[in-house]
């Protein structure tokens, strides 16, 4: 069903975890340290982190914070921390979940259990949304998340950079003026004029090109416009 990583430096504690989760078909692990803890956290081995914050070593928020830089798995911080401000620290941090000790650890299985699915149904609504990207060379265009990954590296833009952007890679190799992709764009209304358009092109090739002073995929057609161009 999955494996868990607890880390917690409360041996009788953590053992009373791991019955429970392995009673409910878990297979779970300790680490009573939190150096090692982090160290295993990140091996990316784990389905699920619960997470102490007081522990030897490295404490739960920063290992929270250091596996959130590069894993994406449900974590779960159980400490006896009470306080409101440690709560939000934690969530802040990334955690998924915070329980207060005493806790019941049938109540606990069934947080993670909750977790591992809802993470597991994520995943797979973006494999789904990426299985309807755009692929351009080594560009990748997500619609339904307007996103843009370049190398598979997220590049930020605007939301009309990202418009103008889609709006050319669905019509490939087509050649539209400035005064037709700002109609599209930004609608006959809109403020401004089509210096607009040259304005967000510079700005596409400055963050997509490899080199933005001789652009491959985003060409201009001198006296025409522009076009996305895909061999």
């Amino acid at each position: 069903m999955g494996k868990i990583l607890i880390v917690e430096d409360d041996e009788l504690i953590a053992e009373l975890e791991r019955d429970y989760l392995e009673a409910s078909g878990y297979e779970a692990e300790i680490e009573l340290d939190g150096n090692k803890g982090l160290e295993k956290a990140l091996s990316g081995e784990y389905d699920a982190l619960i997470l102490d914050v007081m522990l030897p070593g490295k404490n739960g928020f920063e290992i929270c914070r250091r596996v959130r830089e590069t894993l994406n798995l449900p974590v779960i911080m159980v400490t006896a921390r009470k306080e409101d401000v440690d709560k939000i620290r934690g969530l802040g941090l990334g955690a998924d979940d915070y329980v207060v000790k005493p806790f019941s650890p049938a109540e606990l299985v069934a947080r993670v259990r909750s977790h591992i699915r809802m993470h597991e149904r994520l995943l797979e609504q973006s494999r789904e949304s990426r299985s309807q990207s755009i692929i351009i060379k080594d560009w990748e265009i997500v619609p339904e998340e307007r996103r843009v990954y370049r190398n598979q590296e997220e590049i930020p833009l605007t939301n009309k950079e990202f418009e103008l952007l889609l709006f050319l890679a669905e019509n490939p190799n087509k050649v539209f003026s400035k005064e037709v992709l700002f109609d599209r764009i930004w609608g006959m209304e809109a403020m401004g004029t089509t210096a607009t358009v040259t304005v967000h092109i510079n700005r596409l090739r400055d963050k997509l090109e490899h080199n933005p002073s001789n652009p491959q995929i985003i060409e201009t057609v001198w006296g025409a416009g522009y076009r996305l161009r895909v061999d």
